[in-house]
C-alpha cells in the first residue's frame, strides 16, 4: 500500500481546498497531500504533509494534527490503493498560492463544494470539521463511485 498524506487548512469557519490540475484527482477539490517520499527528505508520514503542502500550495504548516487515517481501495487498479493519513492545519507560514499541480480556494464551512471533490469526502469531512478523529475505509469502482464504505470515529490517530 502506498502511504500519503492530505492536509486541510481550516481558518475560522473557512477551509482551504484546492483544485487538482493535473495527475490523480485532476479536477477535483481537495487538500494538498501526496505520497510519502523518503528520497525526498521524508523521515515519516508528518514530513511528507508538511512537505507536500509546501509545494503544492506553498504554505509551511505549523503543529498539524493527525485526525484520521483512510484506507482507500480501488477495485479495477489495485496499483491505486492507499493508505493517508488527514492532517489538519490552523497555522502556517506564508499565503496560499497556486502550483503547477493546484489551484487553492477558501471556501465557506456551508459552502463546501462536495460535488466537485471526491465522493468519499461528503461522508467524512463533515466529522473532521466538528473536531472528530476518524478512520475509514472505502472501495471504489472504475467509476470512482464507491462500493462499500465503513467509518468509525475513534479517540486517537
Amino acid at each position: 500500500m502506498h502511504q500519503a498524506t492530505l492536509c486541510l487548512l481550516i481558518k475560522g469557519n473557512k477551509i482551504l481546498l484546492a483544485m487538482k490540475k493535473r495527475g490523480f484527482g485532476a479536477g477535483r477539490w481537495n487538500g494538498a497531500g501526496g505520497k510519502f517520499d523518503s528520497d525526498k527528505g521524508d523521515k515519516n508520514i508528518l514530513d511528507a504533509a508538511i512537505r507536500e503542502t509546501k509545494e503544492e500550495i506553498g504554505v509551511e504548516v505549523k503543529n498539524p494534527e493527525k485526525v484520521g487515517l483512510f484506507h482507500f481501495k480501488f477495485a479495477h487498479k489495485p496499483e491505486w490503493n492507499q493508505d493517508v493519513s488527514l492532517f489538519v492545519a490552523k497555522e502556517w507560514l506564508g499565503i496560499p498560492v497556486e502550483s503547477e499541480e493546484m489551484m487553492p480556494q477558501w471556501f465557506s464551512m456551508d459552502k463546501i463544494p462536495y460535488d466537485s471533490m471526491w465522493p468519499d469526502d461528503i461522508h467524512w469531512l463533515p466529522h473532521v470539521l466538528k473536531g472528530k478523529k476518524l478512520e475509514a475505509s472505502f472501495l471504489f469502482d472504475q467509476a470512482d463511485k464507491i462500493l462499500d464504505y465503513n467509518l468509525k470515529i475513534v479517540e486517537a490517530i
